[in-house]
């Protein structure tokens, strides 16, 4: 169940995900398939896939790609990993909930540089409101990443307004 929020979950950049959906990130050519079961976690429009949807899984580098836009120089704490997006453009389903609020998630905070300030893990979906609220506090957050415990798979960021 997704969880309401004054903060806004940032899907991937259309122009990020046109790129992605030829070459991904770690340079490798995209490969669509047709998802038989449905449920993965689309970061193209913030929403599960359904059964027969054609997505692909693609590697991404979610502060580089933030980086390039504002000049920072994430060092480090630039990384790459797996994301789902659909084969094809998409329309987003951002409808004022934070989304993927059903299992622990991490909250990473960066700076301006790009650097990792620390992180929060995020146990329920009515703790995501303020953990985002203590996060942004910290004047030197410029944005915080959302991702899962498990693999630490990026699943969407949330900027400072």
């Amino acid at each position: 169940m997704p969880t309401t929020t004054t903060y806004t979950p940032r899907p991937i950049d259309p122009q990020a995900l046109k790129e992605l959906r030829t070459t991904d990130d770690a340079g490798r050519p995209t490969a669509p398939f047709t998802d038989p079961e449905g449920d993965a976690p689309l970061r193209c429009c913030l929403r599960r896939s359904e059964p027969g949807e054609r997505i692909a899984l693609v590697s991404y580098a979610p502060l580089r790609r933030w980086a390039s836009a504002t000049g920072a120089e994430p060092g480090p704490y630039d990384e790459q990993g797996p994301v789902f997006i659909h084969a094809d453009p998409c329309e987003s389903s951002a409808d004022g909930t934070l989304p993927f609020t059903n299992a622990h998630r991490v909250l990473r905070r960066y700076s301006t540089q790009g650097h990792i300030l620390g992180g929060r893990l995020v146990e329920s979906p009515a703790a995501f409101e303020q953990a985002l609220a203590e996060a942004f506090d910290d004047p030197s957050v410029a944005l915080v990443h959302v991702r899962a415990v498990e693999y630490g798979c990026f699943l969407y960021e949330v900027r400072r307004d």
